[in-house]
């Protein structure tokens, strides 16, 4: 008798200490950041955690459903992926990266997923399943997207104009141990010229990109004499626009004096404006205009370019944007431009309004507020 009460104790204690590991196991789990989630041979799930509800945007427990029920992911290519059947396959840990969880408003998480076969259970009893660890990489996967476009990017149009420039500094030199013609040099050195400016401009982008990603742009605020700026921006940009055969007016009302902002950040915006209108302006004309408004000043830039289709004007403000207008690929660029004005107009506290209709020209017009 003293045996057989001794093995209901026994037994008991060992329940009550199941019972207390359980319990702790789930505490633990609950706490974890990744989503977790246990399933039996039959691919039944019998534990999960909070994080997994999350990341499969239910609000009910999940235990006694079947995997491949609440987990339809898809590969790179959007196909299916047949969970279950990828489950059962695994002998030993794994775990992916290139996995999709679509959702039913139709977007999509990039999921990281690893699976380990394990005893659901404790000692000899505990039966055999697959642990599961879900995670939300889109915020990485987008990030490792952006930097393999930005290398992609930036090394292409390096290339070009690293490429113009040394064959026309050859062919200046060439023709200079030749012939001599002076006229011929010069063309060549301007083309190159133009080249290493352009080059220029583009470190000056990435620099300021650089540092607007790692908020380590700083504003310097002081009073900024509107007409002269304006007149210093024209008389720039007159050769430029001379050569092309377009008109570069400047049209300032009276009340449009003095702006309390970013003198450095003021002048790189209204640059931006005016290159791109210059850029994508075939004949015709572009006009500078600033005037009072409110607390700051409106600055508007307006071409009689190629325009801008709606579809495009969505996402042109998007890093690396460029459109796929022939007429915009005719020329160099990189789509940073646009969006490290918007970087920097965010930080003047300033909008931005675009208005464009193709063939008929563009107009972007920025508010500019006084800062204290």
């Amino acid at each position: 008798m003293a045996k057989l009460v001794k093995g209901i104790l026994a037994r008991r204690m060992s329940s009550r200490q199941a019972k207390i590991d359980h319990e702790r196991l789930t505490s633990l789990v609950n706490s974890m950041a990744d989503g977790v989630l246990a399933v039996d041979k039959q691919m039944g799930i019998v534990l999960s955690n909070g994080a997994a509800l999350n990341i499969l945007d239910v609000n009910s427990s999940l235990r006694g459903r079947r995997l491949g029920d609440v987990l339809p992911l898809r590969d790179n290519n959007n196909q299916p992926v047949q969970i279950e059947t990828l489950v059962r396959d695994t002998k030993t840990p794994s775990s992916s990266r290139d996995l999709l969880l679509p959702y039913q408003d139709g977007s999509t998480m990039n999921l990281y997923l690893s699976i380990a076969p394990v005893h659901l259970g404790y000692g000899r009893q505990g039966q055999q399943g697959f642990v599961l660890l879900l995670r939300d990489i889109t915020h990485e996967k987008s990030l490792e997207e952006e930097r393999d476009e930005f290398i992609s990017v930036v090394s292409h149009e390096l290339r070009t104009p690293i490429a113009i420039a040394e064959g026309n500094i050859s062919n200046a030199q060439f023709i200079t141990d030749k012939s001599g013609d002076i006229k011929q040099v010069k063309d060549a050195l301007r083309q190159a010229h133009d080249q290493v400016m352009f080059l220029s401009g583009l470190v000056n982008d990435l620099s300021t990109l650089s540092r607007a990603e790692r908020g380590k742009l700083a504003l310097e605020i002081e009073a900024i004499h509107i007409p002269q700026l304006l007149s210093d921006l024209v008389k720039n940009y007159s050769p430029q626009a001379k050569a092309k055969g377009l008109e570069l007016t400047l049209s300032l009302k009276e009340d449009a004096v003095e702006l309390r902002s970013s003198r450095l950040y003021v002048r790189e915006i209204l640059q931006n404006f005016i290159t791109n209108a210059l850029k994508y302006t075939r004949k015709g004309s572009v006009r500078l205009q600033a005037e009072q408004f409110h607390k700051g000043i409106l600055f508007t830039v307006q071409d009689t370019g190629i325009g801008i289709s709606k579809a495009d004007q969505e996402k042109l403000f998007d890093k690396f944007f460029r459109s796929e207008d022939y007429r915009t690929r005719e020329t160099n660029g990189t789509g940073l431009g646009l969006y490290v004005t918007l970087k920097l107009a965010r930080l003047l506290h300033a909008d931005i309004d675009v208005s464009s209709e193709l063939n008929k020209g563009s107009k972007f017009t920025i508010y500019i507020p006084n800062l204290e």
